[in-house]
């Protein structure tokens, strides 16, 4: 059974890996609908997540579907950007170092 968006973003402090973050210093609010909102920090390679949360550098809005899709590599998320079922606001450039986190 695949793991739930609450499950997801309560491990990714575990299993982000710190080697490929190094030097990373922004803040990702993923608002899910149908599931919740987290705000993810990434200070010099370490990250912290807590749920809630409003100002991030880089705002990401998607369905629970569609999270889930591409949290599993089902989707690729550039793929749901350009089909309009991820929608990103904010610093296009930290945005991009996302994948990083996945």
């Amino acid at each position: 059974m695949a793991q739930s968006t609450r499950e997801f973003f309560a491990g990714l402090e575990t299993r982000v890996d710190s080697g490929k973050t190094a030097g990373m210093n922004n803040s990702y609010l993923f608002d899910i609908e149908g599931a919740g909102r987290w705000k993810v920090d990434v200070a010099d390679g370490k990250v912290s997540v807590t749920e809630g949360g409003e100002d991030a550098d880089v705002t990401i809005r998607a369905s629970e579907e569609t999270f889930q899709a591409i949290a599993s590599g089902e989707q690729n998320p550039t793929t749901a950007y350009m089909t309009g079922k991820l929608k990103v606001d904010g610093d296009m450039g930290a945005a991009l170092k996302l994948q990083k986190l996945f």
